[in-house]
């Protein structure tokens, strides 16, 4: 089964087919070329459950958007309505909807809860987010970094904030697509070391620098994320914000990186938090090509899952 569960499952050609089809489709449905995705119908008759245990904005309206646009339906679940794994079980609730629909997307809390609905699923699976990875999102950036300046491989890329799930979905993608990856952050928010590990084992360039301002020197791409999470109680917010304010992606931060550098940040962002809105609104921020293809990589994804 062609399921989309994590980057480094998957073939670095595979990966990069994703991503041409993606620029493919987003050009043709501008009307910027004529070719073979002009009428993209590739999902008539399909039918697709999203099933979200957490809450989304991007992640919900890109995939039910995507499946419209390729002539597909959406059945949109949350964890209310199924409360997998607390009636029915995972693998069962996998077998049931293998035999209801073409594609599932699930966007979870735990790792395992995606890769038990992936053995046990009949159809293919898409990892809409957990709390270990994000690969959507990842190639959903990489794309908007080659559509502005070409191939990433040898770039620079650096990581500041919280060595979080989408992190870890870029140390994956670092050994995939060849381009050099910096954590900075404070220490106590690192990344997980075995994700560190598993990426320099696989000669991956990856490094952890916390001093900000060494980090992003000569960077051809800063990246954030929001520094709190939905869940977190009042007091972890603040013992958070003290710890990650050095590491605030703003003007005097940003110029230490390439003059042409990019800044992308996945959304929903706490404006003048991890980023000012100088930055987000600049020169640098492509924050709004990064959200809008989202829905073209998942198209791409979906049509791979489907014709693999």
């Amino acid at each position: 089964m062609a399921n989309f569960l994590d980057i480094k499952n998957i073939e670095s050609s595979d990966l990069k087919k994703i991503i041409q089809t993606a620029l493919e489709l987003k050009k043709s449905r501008s009307g910027l070329t004529k070719g073979a995705f002009d009428s993209d119908r590739a999902l008539d008759g399909h039918i697709v459950a999203l099933i979200f245990e957490k809450p989304s904005t991007r992640t919900r309206v890109s995939f039910d958007v995507g499946v419209r646009q390729m002539g597909g339906q959406t059945i949109v679940l949350s964890g209310n309505d199924m409360q997998l794994g607390h009636g029915e079980t995972i693998a069962d609730t996998a077998r049931v909807l293998s035999r209801y629909v073409d594609l599932i997307m699930l966007r979870t809390y735990e790792e395992a809860t995606l890769h038990e609905m992936a053995q046990f699923a009949q159809v293919p699976v898409i990892n809409g987010l957990t709390n270990f990875s994000h690969p959507c999102q990842i190639m959903a950036d990489i794309m908007t970094y080659e559509e502005h300046r070409g191939s990433i491989k040898g770039k620079k890329i650096v990581w500041s904030g919280d060595g979080n799930n989408v992190f870890n979905s870029f140390a994956q993608a670092a050994e995939k697509f060849d381009f050099n990856l910096t954590f900075t952050g404070p220490e106590t928010l690192k990344p997980d070391s075995k994700v560190i590990e598993r990426a320099q084992q696989n000669g991956t360039k990856i490094s952890i620098e916390h001093n900000p301002i060494l980090a992003i020197k000569d960077a051809d791409l800063v990246v954030t994320d929001t520094w709190i999470s939905m869940h977190d109680l009042q007091s972890a917010r603040e013992r958070r914000h003290n710890q990650l304010r050095p590491y605030q992606v703003n003007r005097e931060l940003l110029s230490h990186a390439k003059s042409n550098a990019l800044f992308m940040h996945c959304l929903p962002a706490h404006r003048d938090e991890e980023a000012t809105s100088e930055v987000m609104d600049g020169k640098h921020s492509v924050i709004f090509d990064e959200a809008e293809n989202r829905l073209h990589i998942q198209k791409a994804i979906m049509r791979w899952c489907l014709e693999k």
